[in-house]
């Protein structure tokens, strides 16, 4: 806005009403202004001059401003005679606008216009690089949470399962030791069971690495690495997960998007087996015809009130939900969660092939 004004050093400059928008949802915000409506005010559906000068790409003058409905609601209309907006665009994208209005006729010359259409190009570039370097401090704050959540994650795995257990091992040959020298067919016993203890133990340390960074996903793809999920499942916890998927269902869909999708599946695999007393644990991919991606996981376990889990954040199976949905935001997917007690859950995860990543 100074930049702008700084343009139209002229006699009455100062009369000069002024709104700077820039998009957001499916309309746009007056992030800055001078004798207009407050800041913050949401336009959701530009028409008159704002509209033309958006579909054309280019200022736009009106000299009938006072009549103008989307001007009257940017609080620019009122005592002007005269009004031109100026789209920032930058490689094609609109980045926002820039409306004035005035009540002198003539107080838009050819040469200030001319001053505003160079400000407009240099704004656009300017809103334009701010918006990719908020993007990519975004991009780089989420990729810093998801490292922490791996680690977190990893922490509570090691806490209750592998750290205790070889604490118990430890008690255990103690155990053994001094039994030898009064029951040596006991102690080979203890031992025998200490040797499947810790063959267990192995298990679902690689079970915890595979989960953690699957090799798999990133060499063969999505689909590959929930098959190896289920069996690696199936042989470190006796856990039946059944995965139904063509192989080609997950083509086209980025890295970063099957990153994603693995890790909302193995978290609804983990709580249905931690939490759901589940027998069994279905699996299912799928294509839609909006060319998206759709995962699916049930259960038949003892399901929960979904209202009253979400509502309680310190529950380990809350956490978990929290994630999810969190994960499937990322992506710009869509993640519904259905379970009443006693019924199973089902865990419905949709994420577009294209757009956000």
């Amino acid at each position: 806005i100074d930049l702008a004004l700084g343009g139209l050093t002229a006699e009455r400059a100062e009369e000069v009403r002024v709104a700077l928008l820039l998009p957001v949802g499916g309309g746009f915000t007056l992030a800055a202004g001078r004798n207009a409506t407050p800041e913050g005010f949401v336009l959701t559906t530009p028409n008159g001059l704002i509209a033309e000068a958006l579909d054309s790409g280019q200022l736009t003058y009106a000299d009938a401003a006072s009549h103008d409905p989307a001007l009257e609601r940017l609080g620019l209309a009122h005592g002007s005679q005269v009004a031109v907006c100026v789209p920032l665009i930058m490689s094609g994208q609109v980045e926002g606008a820039l409306v004035l209005a005035h009540s002198n006729k003539g107080f838009f010359t050819r040469s200030r216009l001319d001053r505003l259409d160079a400000i407009g190009t240099l704004g656009g570039i300017t809103l334009h690089n701010a918006r990719i370097v908020r993007e990519l401090e975004i991009e780089r704050d989420r990729i810093m949470e998801t490292e922490e959540e791996s680690r977190r994650k990893l922490a509570r795995n090691l806490h209750d399962g592998p750290t205790q257990t070889i604490a118990a091992v430890a008690m255990r040959l103690n155990f053994a030791g001094r039994l030898i020298e009064r029951d040596r067919e006991a102690a080979q016993r203890e031992i025998k069971t200490l040797e499947e203890i810790a063959r267990q133990t192995t298990r679902e340390i690689r079970h915890m690495l595979f989960t953690l960074r699957p090799l798999v996903l990133e060499s063969k793809g999505l689909v590959s690495a929930l098959y190896q999920l289920a069996s690696k499942m199936h042989e470190t916890h006796g856990q039946a997960v059944h995965v139904e998927a063509e192989m080609n269902v997950s083509d086209g869909l980025d890295m970063s998007k099957q990153a994603v999708v693995f890790f909302i599946a193995e978290e609804a695999i983990n709580n249905a087996h931690k939490y759901a007393e589940a027998a069994n644990i279905w699996v299912e991919l799928q294509r839609t015809e909006a060319e998206g991606i759709v995962l699916e996981v049930r259960d038949d376990g003892v399901g929960f009130n979904v209202g009253a889990v979400d509502a309680n954040y310190e529950q380990r199976g809350s956490l978990g939900m929290v994630n999810m949905r969190e994960r499937s935001e990322l992506v710009n997917g869509v993640l519904h969660i259905e379970s009443a007690e006693g019924e199973g859950t089902r865990i419905i995860l949709e994420v577009p092939v294209a757009g956000k990543t």
